[in-house]
């Protein structure tokens, strides 16, 4: 069966960095665009950031406004998984965050119609 496993998330300090992991099983996640989601607590689902498939794009990345200059995205296709590397953590960073895929990925948007969730991993930023 298909699967994403997503690991990393802790309770870090404002300013602390963390690096989300999202690996794939039963699938070849470089040939899908991934996209990384959130919820904070009251809140709704947002897009935190994406990559198209290495595959047909090379990689194309988005950043949702507020994250951009902080998170990195990238892929690792020999361990069939995606990162989200994320520096400065700002308390409002504060979310359960899933990997997602096929995501539909540009620069200047990403979609939120996926077929394939993770379970999510918890971030808390608060000092």
């Amino acid at each position: 069966q298909l699967q994403f496993v997503e690991s990393g998330g802790a309770l870090v300090q404002p300013g602390g960095s963390l690096r989300l992991s999202c690996t794939a099983s039963g699938f070849t996640l470089n040939f899908f665009g991934i996209g990384w989601f959130r919820q904070a607590p009251g809140k709704e689902h947002e897009g935190v950031s994406c990559i198209s498939s290495s595959g047909s794009s090379g990689g194309t990345t988005y950043y949702e406004e507020s994250v951009k200059g902080r998170f990195t995205i990238s892929r690792d296709n020999d361990k069939n998984t995606v990162y989200l590397q994320m520096n400065n953590l700002k308390p409002e960073d504060t979310g359960v965050y899933y990997c997602a895929a096929p995501t539909v990925c540009t620069h200047r948007n990403m979609a939120n119609r996926n077929n394939y969730w993770g379970l999510g991993t918890q971030v808390t930023v608060s000092s």
